[in-house]
């Protein structure tokens, strides 16, 4: 008997109803399948927030101005943003890398200093960074999750903070799911009507400008951020090392396509946590067939989806390993 054959066995013999606990089966049999036992456990779990700039915002695709993604980082590593609260509260690990902001910082225990360089180029007038660049980005996101889970970590999660990151997020989503850019683009970050109609004028000015290959490192490179690139490096490595990956919202999804079109084994790792109110979210989930833990309306980023569907996840592998079978409980199975 192989080990789906095996886990569905054992789900299906707890003291309920088959099927009767929903998607916390489906999570508790890929959990099982990752770590390839009957037994899963999560380790030590942690959340990585990666901080860049973007080039693409002097063209005004944001509502705030690029200043705010120093102010976050500041405010992650003072213990006072939403993703610090979640993670306190699941007593989950939180990092913050800086990947490329147009500042510096001091260091701390929970902070790494990964910097590319300060900002991507503005995508208007050249790609966003070199394929080079972007290879070492990508390197860098994986070498910290190699650090994780050597670390003990064995289920990890993604989050961001990068103004301007959803245009790139759009652009990326646009050329990897081959869909118009204005389905991709949302409000991000305080839109009203007039400046959502110009973010897109401007991302479809950007995708003109680039007749690229289809080539998943050459879109990455042009479209993306160095905080997304290194976040789909720190997914394809988590996926090597057969670790369960937390995809959070809209920008996290992005870097996922990056990463699943440069090998598609990385989406048996990953958990969907949660629906973004980002209207491309949905078209990318669906891209994916994927059905998300929770749909409340959450468009923060930061991870915080990933760090509030977290217990659920932990309720699966609970389930799985401490309920009573009707054999041992003694019960009829009759149901």
């Amino acid at each position: 008997m192989d080990l789906t054959q095996e886990l569905k066995n054992k789900i299906n013999q707890k003291t309920k109803p088959v099927g009767s606990l929903g998607l916390l089966e489906n999570i508790a049999m890929q959990v099982g399948l990752i770590q390839n036992t009957l037994s899963p456990s999560l380790k030590n779990p942690a959340i990585i927030v990666f901080a860049a700039d973007h080039g693409i915002t002097d063209e005004g695709v944001s509502a705030f101005p690029k200043e705010v993604t120093k102010q976050m980082v500041l405010n992650f590593l003072n213990g006072g943003a939403a993703i610090n609260v979640f993670c306190r509260q699941n007593k989950i690990k939180l990092k913050v890398v800086d990947a490329g902001v147009d500042a510096d910082f001091d260091g701390s225990t929970d902070f790494i200093n990964a910097k590319i360089r300060k900002g991507t180029n503005n995508i208007l007038k050249e790609p966003a960074m070199k394929i080079s660049e972007c290879n070492e980005a990508m390197e860098r996101g994986g070498e910290i999750v190699l650090n994780e889970n050597k670390n003990g970590c064995n289920i990890i999660g993604f989050g961001e903070m990068g103004i301007g990151n959803t245009s790139s997020a759009s652009l990326l989503m646009s050329k990897y799911c081959n869909v118009p850019i204005e389905l991709c683009t949302g409000r991000g970050t305080g839109h009203n009507d007039e400046g959502l109609k110009k973010k897109i004028s401007i991302l479809q000015k950007a995708i003109d400008k680039h007749k690229i290959s289809n080539d998943a490192k050459e879109i990455l490179a042009t479209f993306g951020g160095f905080e997304i690139a290194m976040i789909t490096g720190a997914m394809l490595k988590a996926a090597e090392l057969n670790m369960v990956i937390l995809v959070d919202g809209f920008i996290v999804t992005s870097a996922l396509l990056a990463a699943y079109h440069v090998n598609k084994n990385v989406l048996k790792n990953c958990i969907f946590c949660h629906r973004s109110n980002e209207s491309g979210h949905k078209i990318m989930l669906d891209y994916f067939k994927a059905k998300p833990i929770l749909d409340i309306d959450l468009r923060l980023g930061e991870g915080t989806g990933a760090a509030i569907a977290f217990p659920v996840v932990q309720s699966a592998v609970n389930f799985l390993n401490e309920m009573a079978s009707f054999e041992s409980a003694a019960v009829s199975d009759k149901l």
